[in-house]
């Protein structure tokens, strides 16, 4: 086996322990710590939340005195700044590490290298870009928020194979099978944030809540320009730490504002210039609350809008081995686009089944 087989081999398995702070750790990345010595692994570690320790130093803390001489391996290189924690390229200093393997640079610009160059000036050896793809794609919300000062954002939706979300009559459930279903609430466990628009609410009354044995729920994020919203909404009703956010129009009733927030719900006010709510500046906002990533669930409406406003980053669309017709309601609404040319042009698409459906993945 090659030494660069056996890097790659320790950076999956530092990846694999990165995933488990899957949705808890914003606004920090997802991180993944393993210490190798002598050919074994001696301990590992991940990020869990924030203000918590540092995935190396968790694996630091496990090995104890046997992390002199070894080598770490993680997914993104170490801080050397003080946060909420201290810099996490002292602790491996006098630990005694003998190299360091990270996937990635840090593109917080109070790390960026900055710890890389502080290991190497210690005499600590360093290697970056083991499996560099695959650690971007990891934190590929967390790298949006730093560079753009503004959330991930996915469209995600279920059609039939001839793109309709429900049946004339506005029947929807259920499109895609259990399965999809399911994997439709791993992503909202991975996920800071959903987005639906008020239709949406009214057609399915969903709770916007992650169901799998310890997910945790993502905020809630409802876009109704004018609160036409019921007070006996079940997104409104929903239990725990999760927010649950009205976005509104400058000129909503106030009146409606005060009884949604007597309810728990937060209302934020936008100027609506032609009656459409300014979608960047709602991620702007939400990315100064810690929010890096937000899913956006349709409707039809939510998602023309965000496509038409620039600012979807990645496409999931569910598609269901079943034909509705043309009198079914469209997936997208219309974008105003006259020629193919001018057709949103998706990049790297991936296409795999779930169940007895198929997820389309792309980005923009």
């Amino acid at each position: 086996m090659t030494a660069e087989s056996v890097d790659e081999r320790y950076m999956r398995m530092a990846l694999d322990w990165a995933r488990r702070g899957s949705g808890r750790t914003s606004p920090n990345p997802m991180v993944g710590a393993v210490l190798v010595r002598n050919g074994q692994v001696i301990a590992t570690g991940y990020h869990r939340r924030a203000g918590d320790d540092h995935a190396e130093i968790v694996a630091l803390k496990s090995a104890g005195r046997r992390a002199r001489g070894a080598t770490l391996y993680l997914n993104l290189e170490p801080c050397d700044h003080l946060g909420r924690t201290p810099p996490c390229t002292r602790a491996l200093i006098q630990a005694g590490i003998k190299r360091v393997v990270a996937g990635m640079v840090d593109p917080n610009p109070l790390v960026s290298g900055r710890g890389i160059r502080r290991l190497r000036r210690a005499g600590i050896a360093v290697q970056v870009g083991v499996l560099r793809a695959e650690c971007r794609a990891l934190n590929e919300a967390f790298i949006s928020y730093i560079a753009r000062r503004r959330p991930f954002v996915i469209a995600k939706l279920a059609a039939s194979l001839d793109g309709k979300i429900a049946t004339a009559t506005g029947n929807s459930q259920w499109i895609t099978g259990k399965e999809a279903r399911a994997f439709v609430h791993s992503m909202r466990n991975q996920v800071d944030a959903v987005m639906v628009g008020v239709e949406t609410v009214f057609a399915d009354n969903p709770r916007l809540t992650c169901r799998i044995p310890g997910g945790r729920d993502p905020w809630r994020v409802v876009v109704d320009p004018h609160l036409r919203i019921s007070t006996n909404a079940q997104v409104l009703r929903q239990a725990g730490p999760a927010k649950t956010l009205l976005i509104a129009g400058s000129k909503a009733s106030s009146k409606k504002a005060s009884q949604l927030q007597r309810l728990g719900a937060e209302v934020w006010f936008f100027r609506a210039p032609a009656g459409a709510l300014p979608l960047r500046s709602v991620l702007a906002r939400l990315a100064r609350a810690g929010v890096m990533s937000v899913m956006i669930e349709g409707g039809a409406t939510t998602v023309g809008k965000a496509l038409a406003q620039g600012i979807v980053d990645k496409v999931q669309f569910f598609y269901a081995p079943i034909i509705v017709g043309a009198d079914g309601k469209s997936m997208v609404a219309p974008l105003g686009i006259r020629r193919v040319s001018s057709a949103l042009r998706m990049k790297r698409p991936d296409i795999k089944r779930i169940g007895q459906d198929f997820l389309f993945s792309a980005y923009l």
